[in-house]
């Protein structure tokens, strides 16, 4: 006889001995106690580490496919060489709020690394990531960083040397569109942060990005999509997006001249695990590891080779210098941003509303 089995004879033979009331209360105390120790016995979480395969799902903003092709296969032999076992990966990459939207909505990332800060405070807001998240990694979650720049066709036939140069009537321009993708919006920061570094007020800020709006042929939904109508389809005369980009571009064979405007913006990509989804299949240890990785000066150096400013100041590389570089902090948090710039009926909203296309 087992101690459950001893439990419930003792049990039923105190209820032969008490009124109705109290046998019933035991009981209802023994079914209860039961069914936790059953659920208790039988439930189990998968452990990774006891798996010779564990499989991790990145999902990340668009460009940085190239950097995570190169830095995946380092980490897989790394991990393979110090717990001999294999890691594989699933990869989505897209825009930076569509890609947090389809984790939201049931994509099972177990890595999150995305444009903004914003696009990740909305999957801890769903429930799948905990609170604190940009204090369980160095440098507060940011594991890459780049400027705004703006690229214009060989020679630079337009002669575009600044923002405000794309306010020339003669010009047509590329970028992503600030509701799908997170370069558009810091574009868009960019554009704005201009004005305003410069003297400006809000009211002259809404009337330059406006005209720069004007001037935009074509919104694409993320930073890889408005790069390739730029390089591959022969669109448009000037070309907004990551630095990182530009760099690419060039390694790639690109011939292109590229101006990065003196005023511009810091724009940090942040990284987080997803906790709900970790725990679910089982591989925190590993996800927890991959992302520890990316901070690591070879991993950085290989985000470095491919354009984006590496956080980990050991890694050299040469970038220009921005004499007036701002932070999301200097707009009031990406909170602040978003209801002033991208919720539904805002700035953004309103400057499309002007513009006739």
């Amino acid at each position: 006889m087992n101690p459950w089995q001893r439990v419930q004879q003792l049990l039923l033979s105190i209820t032969r001995h008490c009124n109705s009331f109290l046998s019933l209360f035991l009981l209802g105390i023994f079914i209860s106690v039961s069914i936790a120790a059953c659920s208790g016995d039988n439930t189990t979480k998968p452990l990774a580490a006891n798996k010779d395969n564990v499989e991790l799902t990145l999902v990340s903003f668009a460009v940085t496919k190239a950097a995570h092709a190169a830095i995946i296969p380092k980490f897989v032999h790394k991990w393979q060489q110090e717990h001999h076992q294999t890691v594989t990966f699933k990869q989505s990459y897209g825009g930076s709020a569509s890609q947090a939207r389809a984790v939201i909505d049931g994509l099972e990332a177990d890595v999150v690394h995305l444009s903004l800060a914003l696009d990740t405070e909305n999957i801890q807001k769903a429930g799948l990531i905990q609170p604190g998240w940009e204090k369980e990694f160095p440098n507060h979650g940011i594991v890459s960083k780049s400027v705004a720049a703006i690229v214009t066709r060989p020679g630079n036939p337009k002669g575009i040397k600044t923002w405000a140069d794309l306010t020339k009537n003669d010009i047509t321009i590329i970028s992503a569109d600030p509701k799908t993708s997170g370069v558009a919006r810091w574009n868009f920061l960019a554009l704005w942060n201009s004005v305003i570094k410069t003297g400006g007020n809000d009211a002259k800020a809404m009337d330059f990005v406006t005209k720069v709006y004007q001037n935009i042929h074509l919104l694409t939904k993320d930073g890889r999509a408005a790069t390739d109508a730029f390089f591959k389809q022969g669109q448009g005369d000037a070309l907004i997006n990551y630095e990182n980009e530009v760099i690419l571009a060039v390694q790639e064979g690109e011939k292109l001249a590229s101006v990065i405007p003196d005023v511009n913006v810091s724009i940090d990509n942040p990284i987080a695990v997803v906790d709900k989804n970790v725990d679910k299949h089982g591989t925190r240890e590993v996800a927890e590891a991959f992302v520890k990785y990316l901070f690591t000066p070879e991993a950085q150096q290989e985000f470095a080779k491919v354009g984006f400013r590496p956080v980990d100041k050991t890694v050299t590389a040469k970038y220009p210098k921005v004499s007036t570089l701002s932070t999301i902090e200097d707009f009031g948090g990406w909170d602040a941003v978003q209801q002033k710039f991208f919720a539904d009926g805002a700035i953004f909203d309103q400057i499309q509303g002007k513009i006739r296309r």
